[in-house]
């Protein structure tokens, strides 16, 4: 008898094997991370990114995970900037999906750039360029974010054209209390999500870890995932024109969607 039919979607990445975090010396590109003080995750790109990437971190002030608190993360955003510019880095990536996008990922970058004259790009720009790239329309959301900000989200995806199906979660009061979720929940709660008409899926947040299983929820969703973490790092490679992929963290940062996404 014969076997249920294969998903019309389906990476084969690994999700489990392989894992090794390049901590060397940024031999080939140097990326100042901008991060939410009160985060736990600020690795997940250091873990996924190929060897001689280096990410350089300096922390905003973030205790609490509200809109005001999302809107209070820029308040002194030069003065951190020119820390990371200190260290001659060729990109500064401002690393906070819920804050780039109420904020505005104009004024982020515009703000970085007077303070540095360095190159910038924000979580939410990877985000929607991965949406884009990999031709998902009308997302399910997967986030750790409290309502507010949940609503904010669906709000500003759908000025950007794009229309949430579904959504879930496990809403967070502190970045500690996000960071501090297994990954393994976010299985159990992408595969919540998976009887829905999506055609994508985003988690949404920097401050979760999501590596260790994002290849395995990409492979049981069974359409594209798009992650926050991922997200960002794919666009910092595609910026500095860094063609090294890895292969362990779904099909964005393979380079599955590379073809579809214009030139940063």
């Amino acid at each position: 008898m014969a076997g249920p039919a294969p998903p019309a979607y389906e990476w084969t990445g690994s999700a489990t094997e392989g894992f090794a975090m390049s901590l060397g010396f940024g031999s080939t590109a140097r990326i100042g991370q901008l991060y939410p003080s009160g985060g736990l995750c600020d690795y997940e790109p250091q873990l996924m990114a190929p060897a001689g990437v280096q990410f350089l971190t300096t922390r905003l002030a973030f205790r609490r995970t509200g809109l005001a608190d999302d809107i209070a993360l820029i308040k002194d955003i030069e003065a951190h900037a020119a820390l990371l510019a200190d260290a001659s880095v060729d990109l500064i990536a401002f690393n906070c999906t819920a804050a780039s996008l109420v904020a505005g990922p104009d004024v982020v970058n515009r703000r970085i750039h007077e303070a540095t004259g360095i190159r910038s790009i924000t979580t939410i720009e990877g985000v929607l360029a991965a949406l884009r790239a990999a031709g998902i329309k009308r997302p399910a959301l997967l986030t750790p974010y409290l309502k507010e900000v949940v609503d904010h989200e669906i709000a500003y995806l759908a000025g950007q054209g794009f229309a949430v199906v579904a959504s879930g979660g496990r809403p967070c009061a502190t970045p500690v209390e996000q960071g501090s979720i297994r990954p393994e929940v976010w299985i159990e709660e992408a595969s919540k999500l998976k009887a829905s008409d999506a055609d994508g899926l985003l988690i949404s947040c920097a401050g979760i870890q999501l590596a260790p299983v994002l290849a395995q929820i990409e492979r049981e969703f069974g359409r594209p995932v798009v992650a926050s973490n991922q997200a960002l790092l794919w666009l910092a490679l595609r910026t500095l024109g860094i063609a090294e992929r890895p292969r362990e963290y779904g099909a964005l940062l393979a380079g599955k969607f590379d073809r579809a996404a214009p030139a940063p």
